[in-house]
């Protein structure tokens, strides 16, 4: 019997690796995003490739109205979620905190936090219900510690690690898994989106090593979900062979 996984933030990068990791692995999905078009075409690659079911929920998690109009109207056979992944997220904008832009602080809070918690709210009430379920919280190097420019996205991070921890603690009693993955860099749509479209700005980030790509980080998401029923791992720390730390790296000269 396939178990049914909700990835949020599912139209690209780790959410969309992850999907088609877990299809292929004897997942159901449930598909959340904002761009229909791009969860269209990766549901058509999912049923073509693999006989896993998907639904897709095309709304804004930080909307609380949105999120639980999706989540409340799932046919009843689809609300039996086995495992929630707190994928969405984002980083916007690069600035002191003296210089910061209002607008990009309240996008990375309400998607990184806020959104989190609403979706979490409405399907682990359902996990608790049944006595099982995993909660995977996709977290970041940048949970971990905080780097020049990085403020407010370091402290969303910094909240998700503060979360997820406070998730494991009150659902212990119910059998709920909890986790968080923490990615150092990461070959995605990311560094564009921080630099609203900058192309040029988004592809120096990984220039001169060798970056994490969003299938490492959906292998990581199907290992941390393979281990036995007694076995949770709480916080696992994904880096790239060339990154120490948030800003440490060992860039070679190209050309």
């Amino acid at each position: 019997m396939r178990k049914i996984a909700l990835i949020t933030g599912a139209t690209s990068g780790i959410g969309k690796a992850t999907a088609i990791l877990l299809s292929q692995n004897g997942y159901d999905l449930i598909l959340t995003g904002r761009r229909d078009k791009k969860l269209a075409a990766l549901k058509e690659k999912i049923t073509q490739e693999s006989d896993a079911g998907v639904i897709l929920l095309n709304f804004d998690i930080r909307s609380l109205d949105e999120t639980k109009a999706a989540i409340n109207n799932l046919p009843n056979e689809w609300k039996a979620i086995d495992v929630l992944i707190n994928n969405a997220g984002l980083a916007v904008g690069f600035n002191t905190v003296q210089d910061g832009n209002i607008d990009d602080w309240e996008r990375m809070i309400d998607t990184n936090i806020k959104g989190l918690l609403y979706i979490t709210r409405l399907v682990s009430p359902l996990m608790v219900k049944r006595k099982r379920g995993h909660i995977i919280n996709i977290s970041s190097i940048a949970g971990k510690e905080t780097y020049p420019f990085g403020n407010v996205y370091c402290a969303t991070k910094h909240a998700v690690q503060s979360v997820t921890k406070g998730m494991r603690i009150d659902m212990l009693k119910d059998g709920i898994k909890v986790s968080s993955v923490s990615p150092g860099a990461v070959n995605t749509e990311f560094s564009l989106v921080r630099f609203k479209g900058n192309k040029e700005k988004a592809s120096q980030v990984y220039n001169g090593f060798t970056p994490l790509f969003a299938e490492d980080i959906a292998e990581t998401i199907l290992f941390v979900l393979s281990r036995p029923r007694h076995v949770t791992i709480d916080d696992i720390l994904v880096m790239p062979t060339d990154q120490a730390f948030s800003r440490d790296f060992n860039k070679q000269e190209t050309n």
